[in-house]
This record gives C-alpha cells, structure tokens and sequence, in this order.
C-alpha cells in the first residue's frame, strides 16, 4: 500500500491501516518501515471481529502459496519483524466510502493472500497504476 499512496491520493482516498499488536509494535513497524499513513492498534481484536476476519492455523502457514509468498516478499526486501500478539489473525483491505459505506471488501484467504492493487483502486474509480 504505502509504494501505491500517490495513487490513492490522486483518488481523493487515504490509508488507514489496522494492526494487532500493541502500541510498541505498532511504533516500531511504523518507523521500521517508514509507513506514511496512520497505523491503529486492534488490540482486543473489535474491528477484526466486526468484520469477521477470518484466523489461520500453523499448518496452514505450509501451504505453497505461502512459502511462494514469502519468498517473493523476502526477494523485495520485506521481512516480519516479530509476529504480534494475534499471529493468526488474518487480513483484510476495505474501501470505504461517504457514509461509512462499504464499496470493496477483500478478506485475505491465507497469509500470502493480499487484496489486487488493481481492484481497489478500481473501487476508487481510479486508474490502475501504469494507466
């Protein structure tokens, strides 16, 4: 998200990112990573709830999907830096609109599983990046 925050920007949207760890985690991946936009802590997991995040098991952190996935992430110079208070806890990516209206909605189906770039900002009404 933050390499394609021009992109929102242009769409008149902003980044709000949710994590589940606690505020020293929180901190240290916003200054780690350099994140631009708000980082919010769920600590007691109301918002996951709230939209029915889905939770993964250690078995499923074995899938090939996901070692390709981390391989990928690790390739770009990405790592975790620790796994939080709820590691299992999967993702989601939302757009939300006036109103407080729900106008795109990806739950992650596993760790690897992130919403299309493409897609949200489709949900935007913006173009793609590169278009």
């Amino acid at each position: 998200m933050r390499r394609h925050q021009p992109d929102f920007e242009r769409a008149g949207a902003g980044i709000v990112a949710i994590g589940t760890g606690n505020q020293q985690f929180a901190a240290a991946f916003v200054r780690d990573e350099a994140i631009p936009f708000p980082v919010l802590i769920d600590d007691r997991a109301k918002a996951a709830e709230a939209i029915e995040l889905g939770r993964t098991s250690a078995f499923a952190l074995i899938k090939p999907s996901v070692i390709s996935g981390r391989r990928r992430a690790g390739a770009a110079g990405h790592s975790q830096k620790g796994l939080g208070d709820r590691p299992m806890q999967l993702g989601a990516t939302l757009v939300i609109g006036p109103g407080g209206e729900v106008i795109y909605a990806h739950m992650d189906s596993d760790v690897a599983d992130h919403a299309p770039i493409e897609e949200v900002l489709a949900a935007l009404g913006a173009a793609p990046p590169g278009e």
